[in-house]
């Protein structure tokens, strides 16, 4: 099966067709004014070396040339061969936190826009390192499991909603369990061998702790997981926007007594659980820069070899279409519009 790397020059060859027609045309031009001064039968004498085939062939081998030499540029592949190779890299969890107050806009668009912007900034450093998510608010669920495909990871983060878990709350400490569980922890199944190319990154504003989360990073922490949190909010409080299923503003969310709640990053919580599971905190008003501090710690993790891939390629056979345009092209300068004059004696004497 031929594969082209670039598909897209292949459009090229619709010049072929407008370049037929035009030249069609002027062939017809031509012979009208031709038609004009003499009649078609005289034309034998007036042109007695006028070739009607040669110009056609000079066409045809002109516009097989321009279309070969796009297929070339368009670099026709096949004749696939199968390598192996071994891939190395760490292992990510992303826990992310949608929880109701992570709608609040405090920070811009909100709290919940805000992260996955951050992880999509954090795949565009990844360099086959694995990753999965974990979503959690009163409870978590594994959203992804580990992959190194990283566009099937922003499909994924897409589709990430605060009503995606009815259950309220900030359970950060079961959101760590989910995470080493997407390393194979607690897996019967797999032999779990402790190392340090792992970690955790939980994303949250670190409110309404419902479970010891910091106990959660320690216990990671002896398994080898860093564990770095990324704190959503602002220290001041804001309220929380509610919004209708047409996406409209109703207004903030009220407690019991009829009162707009508040919500306000726990910026404490989150550095005691980035220190209990030996990571690092950046806050949300600094995430870009601080970014890089979380990156630096996922390049110092040791590098585990993933399991031995075969994969297949294709071999490069752009000089075929290349060797044929540039025969074509000879061709055609060999080959004369009008026919080759005999040569006798009477015309050297």
């Amino acid at each position: 099966m031929i594969h082209f790397e670039h598909k897209e020059y292949l459009w090229c060859l619709l010049i072929l067709a407008i370049l037929a027609v035009l030249w069609v045309i002027a062939q017809r031009i031509s012979r009208r004014r031709l038609e004009g001064w003499a009649d078609r039968s005289m034309f034998g004498r007036l042109i007695p070396d006028r070739s009607g085939w040669r110009p056609v062939a000079k066409m045809v081998l002109i516009l097989m040339a321009i279309g070969l030499l796009i297929v070339a540029l368009a670099n026709p592949q096949f004749g696939t061969r199968i390598q192996k190779g071994k891939r190395a890299g760490s292992d990510l969890a992303i826990c992310l936190d949608v929880s109701n107050s992570m709608m609040a806009e405090d920070i811009q668009p909100n709290r919940l826009e805000r992260s996955k912007r951050v992880v999509t900034n954090l795949l565009s450093t990844l360099t086959g390192d694995r990753i999965s998510l974990v979503i959690f608010a009163g409870e978590s669920f594994i959203q992804m499991p580990l992959t190194n495909d990283y566009s099937a990871t922003k499909l994924f983060l897409d589709d990430i909603s605060c009503d995606m878990i009815p259950t309220q709350g900030t359970a950060i400490g079961d959101a760590i369990g989910k995470a080493m569980n997407t390393f194979g922890y607690g897996d019967a199944d797999r032999q779990w061998e402790k190392n340090k190319s792992r970690a955790i990154i939980v994303i949250s504003d670190g409110e309404n702790h419902e479970d010891d989360a910091i106990e959660a990073a320690r216990a990671a922490a002896k398994e080898g997981i860093r564990v770095c949190t990324i704190g959503m909010g602002l220290a001041e409080g804001t309220p929380i926007p509610e919004y209708d299923r047409n996406g409209r503003n109703t207004g903030y969310k009220k407690g019991p007594d009829g009162s707009i709640v508040m919500t306000k990053l726990n910026e404490q919580m989150l550095q005691n659980i980035a220190s209990a599971g030996d990571g690092v905190y950046v806050r949300a008003g600094n995430v870009n820069s601080g970014l890089g501090d979380i990156t630096k710690l996922i390049e110092s993790l040791d590098k585990s070899d993933f399991e031995e891939a075969e994969f297949s390629s294709y071999e490069s056979r752009y000089m075929y279409p290349l060797a044929a345009a540039v025969i074509c092209l000879l061709a055609e300068i060999l080959i004369f519009e009008r026919r080759n004059r005999k040569w006798n004696i009477d015309d050297i004497l």
